[in-house]
């Protein structure tokens, strides 16, 4: 019995090295590795740029020369007449099309995720203006908007409708813009929700099929909670497109007419085409400013209260 325990007893030590001697074994210097080429990048390409865009921004700069000058840059581009007004487009602009872009997308999403006709062709319909130029669409409804001769007014006008001026009335200027970025951008959101719907498991449904339950307590009681993961995502980044949206403002209106559908990214760009290099530099560190201020905090709030749900 002796000699029978103890080659068993030295077999298991061969076998099961001490949890030191394993841990030794297991350390790899493969994951540091892997991520180097991802903090160069990082650094590189966002670290840099960003801690010069904050120094630049406390300077008076051109190609040739730097001359620091505190926070007069900031003083300056807070004094400016369009500011204010761009201050207020970018969150009414911003407001709009998130908001807009989350009702339509879920709409679209759960209307395409049901058993209808041509589901895959209408879905492509829905996303591909996702997939075009952005200034290209830009200065298609530019020349759609025409209130003189545009093919929406004159369609309107055949049916006895007078059009009115979109891209040239003061008080309809940004929302025509909106109207066209919603257009563009509620393709991706529809996905991420169909997205979201593809992975509700049928059982959910199936169950209250069972217990009665109409259209409206599945689409309240089971498909709304279970979206809220797309939900977040797509309001998350609709805000952050609509804070830091320039390229279809610029292409359709340039900010016009007056400074009526300005917004930060145009007046910064205005200032960059004046020469002014560092009041630009300044503006496009209010513009980081505010859309972390925003985006950080409601990005905690609403991961926080889904983590409660």
């Amino acid at each position: 019995m002796t000699t029978a325990t103890a080659p068993a007893s030295r077999s298991r030590d061969d076998v099961s090295p001490p949890r030191p001697a394993l841990r030794r074994r297991m350390k790899s210097s493969y994951p540091t590795w892997f991520f180097i080429p991802a903090g160069v990048f990082y650094v590189v390409l966002f670290l840099v740029p960003t801690i010069a865009s904050f120094y630049f921004s406390l300077t008076r700069w051109t190609l040739f020369e730097v001359d620091f000058i505190g926070f007069d840059n900031f003083v300056r581009f807070f004094q400016e007449p369009q500011l204010v007004q761009g201050f207020l487009n970018t969150f009414i602009y911003a407001f709009v099309t998130s908001a807009s872009k989350v009702v339509l997308g879920l709409l679209l999403g759960v209307f395409l995720s049901s058993q209808i006709i041509a589901r895959g062709f209408l879905r492509a319909t829905i996303f591909f203006p996702v997939l075009v130029s952005t200034i290209g669409v830009g200065i298609l409804f530019k020349v759609l908007m025409d209130p003189f001769g545009g093919p929406i007014n004159e369609i309107l006008g055949a049916v006895g409708i007078q059009g009115p001026a979109w891209l040239t009335d003061p008080s309809i200027a940004l929302l025509s813009v909106a109207l066209v970025d919603i257009w563009k951008g509620v393709g991706l959101a529809a996905l991420i929700y169909i997205a979201g719907m593809v992975a509700i498991p049928q059982e959910y449904f199936e169950a209250a099929k069972v217990d009665g339950a109409g259209a409206w307590h599945n689409f309240r009681h089971i498909t709304l909670p279970l979206l809220r993961p797309a939900t977040v995502t797509v309001v998350l980044l609709s805000l952050i497109g609509g804070l830091r949206s320039f390229d279809l403002i610029w292409a359709m209106t340039k900010g016009g007419p007056g400074f009526t559908s300005d917004v930060l990214a145009s007046v910064i760009f205005k200032q960059y085409q004046a020469g002014f290099f560092g009041l630009s530099t300044a503006g496009n560190v209010v513009l980081f400013v505010v859309v972390a201020a925003i985006i950080f905090p409601l990005s905690w709030w609403l991961n926080r209260k889904g983590d409660e749900q």
